[in-house]
Formats: structure tokens, sequence, C-alpha cells
């Protein structure tokens, strides 16, 4: 039986507790898997793939993220992140998570899982931190050029002049998610795209947590860590050695049906990563943690951490 646990620390932002969950396995733990969630959810939906990583020895954390979950000051604060520099506070957030989990548990292999907008941070993160890890999993990932994350910036820029920076623009929300149900259309919800298992859909339509608008503060702050990640010189500071795994669903619309992935996986190999691994799942979405194969996913995680945890 896993043994959960609720803790919280001070965020960067010296505003807001930051909500975090650790899942302890019976026995010895083996290693550490450090999870950062995706845009508009929160670590507990993590609750199922954590508890399978358990059963293998594995200890999992992972913190809501400003804006995300538990870590709000108020349900105002939903969709927002700092008022200056959120893109660095987020992955500060993470960074102090994962010393507290050191102390904690030191001198064990530690690995970090990113999905989705949790992915953006963790590539950001292996090029911040990529020393303090053993191993990063990039999940459900996605390619943007560095045109598109300047013009993101700018339409927040533009648009925060006229409405401030906590304002929920429709309009930077359909360019940044609107397509993304198109190909499953005639759909039974505008959340189809996240996974064929109707009963995840349904429960995320239902949860407050995930029934909000990234204000522009979000929005600019994640644009901001898109055009970090399209800076050669940024990439060139990931350690070479690193294990990476990028895995991702083929009928995934943020990674362009695989081939974003595939993009970025080039990326990676291009400043010198020397151990690089990609699978795409064939029908699978965005969510392949919780798709209906996602067993299969899990164990496919497993097998690749237990190959760096047993060296």
């Amino acid at each position: 039986m896993s043994e959960v646990k609720h803790i919280t620390y001070d965020s960067t932002d010296h505003l807001t507790k930051i909500h975090g969950m650790m899942w302890i396995p019976e026995g010895e733990v083996a290693g550490v898997l450090q999870i950062s969630h995706g845009m508009m959810e929160f670590i507990e939906r993590y609750d199922g793939f954590a508890r399978a990583m358990n059963e293998k020895g594995i200890l999992v954390v992972g913190n809501d993220h400003l804006g995300h979950g538990a870590s709000i000051r108020s349900e105002a604060y939903f969709g927002y992140f700092a008022e200056n520099g959120g893109n660095r506070a987020l992955l500060s957030d993470m960074r102090e998570l994962q010393r507290r989990i050191q102390e904690q548990y030191p001198n064990i292999p530690y690995l970090l899982l990113g999905h989705s907008m949790g992915s953006f941070l963790a590539r950001q993160y292996l090029c911040m931190y990529g020393s303090r890890l053993d191993g990063a999993i990039i999940c459900g990932t996605a390619w943007h050029s560095s045109l598109e994350a300047d013009m993101g910036m700018f339409l927040c820029r533009v648009l925060a002049k006229r409405k401030g920076w906590n304002y929920r623009s429709q309009f930077i929300n359909r360019i940044a998610l609107g397509s993304y149900n198109k190909k499953f259309e005639p759909s039974r919800t505008p959340e189809d795209w996240l996974s064929r298992d109707e009963a995840v859909v349904d429960a995320y339509r239902k949860d407050k947590r995930t029934r909000f608008v990234f204000t522009l503060n979000a929005y600019y702050n994640m644009f901001y860590g898109l055009q970090y990640l399209c800076v050669k010189r940024n990439l060139q500071k990931m350690p070479k050695d690193l294990p990476v795994f990028f895995i991702a669903g083929e009928n995934d619309p943020v990674g362009n049906f695989g081939l974003g992935v595939k993009k970025v996986v080039v990326s990676f190999r291009t400043v010198g990563m020397k151990h690089v691994e990609c699978r795409l799942y064939p029908n699978d979405r965005h969510e392949i943690l919780n798709e209906l194969d996602r067993l299969d996913v899990y164990q496919d995680v497993w097998n690749w951490m237990e190959s760096i945890i047993k060296k």
C-alpha cells in the first residue's frame, strides 16, 4: 500500500504556499520520480500512475504549479503565475521540491517526468538543473518556433496594456487551444482530445480545478519558456550523458500528431544528447498516462526507469 502525504512550502513568489504530494512505497525506495504536471490540471490527477510506480519501489513526488490546484492564494488566482518572473518561479518551485526530497532521501536515483506544459518546464529544467538528475521523461510535449513564441508574448503584452495581466483572454485561449479538438469532431465534448477514456474526460470537465482560463500573465510566461527552448545555447547546457525518454500519443494534437515530438527529439540530438529514446503510441491522444492503454505506458516507463536505476 502507498502512503500519501501532502506537503506545503513557500513559493518563490513569496506570496503563495505551494502544495505538493508524496506517494511513498512500502519497503526500500529504489528511486524518486518527480512529476511536473500540465496546464490547467493538478498533481493529484497522477494518483493512479504514482501508485503503480510505488509498486515498483519508486517514490513519486510533485507539486501543483503556481496558479494550479491548491497552489493559489484564492480561486481568483487560478491561471496566474507571479507578478514578476513567473516562468522562473515555477522552475524554482520545482527545484525547491527536489532539494527537500533529496534531503530526506539522499543518494537515490532521481528522475523527472514532465507532461504537456509541464514537459516544457521539464525541458527548461534539464538546461538549468540537469546535472542534478539521473534521467528525464518528456511526456506529451510539443515543438514551437521562436516566431510563434514571440508572437504569443507580443499579443499578451498588447492586451495587458489595455486589460491588465490578470485578464483572461478568450482570443489568446483560442489561439493556444482552440484547434485541438478539430480532428475528433463530431465530438462528444470539447475535451475529447485529452483521452479516449470517456470517464477521464468527464472527470476533468467536472472539476473546478480544471475549469478556468489562463490569465495573460500565465500565457506570457508560458510563451517565454517556449522562447527559451528555441535558443540553441540554452539546449547546449543539458548534460550530454543524461538519459531522456520521449513518450506521446500518435493522435495527440498538442504534439502535432507525433511530428512535433520528433522535432524536439531531433533538437536534443542536434546539441549532442547521447541517450535519447522516443516512443509514440498508436491511437493515443494527449494524456497517455490516462489513456485506455495506460497500463502498457506505465510498464514502458518503468522498464526505461529500471534500466537507469539498476546501473
